[in-house]
Order: structure tokens, then C-alpha cells, then sequence
């Protein structure tokens, strides 16, 4: 295990503290835990932000579903007959 030095606001500090006696864990393993949330947090954004963009190239490129074909898949979820999701081909 690697050791990061942190400068923490006072504030920020305290808090730290306070939850590290509560959970009776360290401050190191409260951070771990904070910053192990957080990468995977802005991990998750990245990858939605590419599939957003990669969405948007899409339908740049005239590959998108009908919205009849969209609204029976929605209208399908939770029944016994749930349907796949729509292609996006050519329209």
C-alpha cells in the first residue's frame, strides 16, 4: 500500500475524524473508502459520456429507431411479454 499526503481543511478534518470514531475505523480507511466511491463514480460518468457521444455520432448518421418501435419497447417493460430493445438501423 502506497502512502498520499492530504492537506484537509479544518472543517473537513473534524468530519473525517467524527465518522472515523463512529464507524471505529482509521481516517485512512474512511479516505480509501471516499476516493475508491469517487473514482468509481467518475469512472461510471466517463463511460456514459462516451456512450452519449458515441449515441449522438449515431444518430448524426441516420441510425435511429422509430418512435413507435421506442414507445411499444417502454410500454413492454415489466409485462410478461417484455420486448427487446429496438434496433437502430437505417431509418
Amino acid at each position: 500500500m502506497s502512502v498520499t499526503t492530504v492537506r484537509l481543511q479544518t472543517d473537513i478534518e473534524q468530519r473525517l475524524e467524527a465518522i472515523a470514531q463512529r464507524l471505529q475505523r482509521s481516517k485512512g480507511w474512511v479516505i480509501n473508502q471516499a476516493v475508491a466511491e469517487y473514482i468509481e463514480k467518475e469512472q461510471r460518468e466517463q463511460e456514459r459520456w462516451r456512450q452519449t457521444l458515441e449515441a449522438m455520432e449515431s444518430a448524426a448518421n441516420g441510425k435511429v429507431a422509430g418512435a413507435d418501435e421506442v414507445h411499444a419497447w417502454l410500454q413492454s417493460w415489466g409485462t410478461e411479454n417484455e420486448r427487446e430493445a429496438p434496433d437502430a438501423g437505417n431509418k
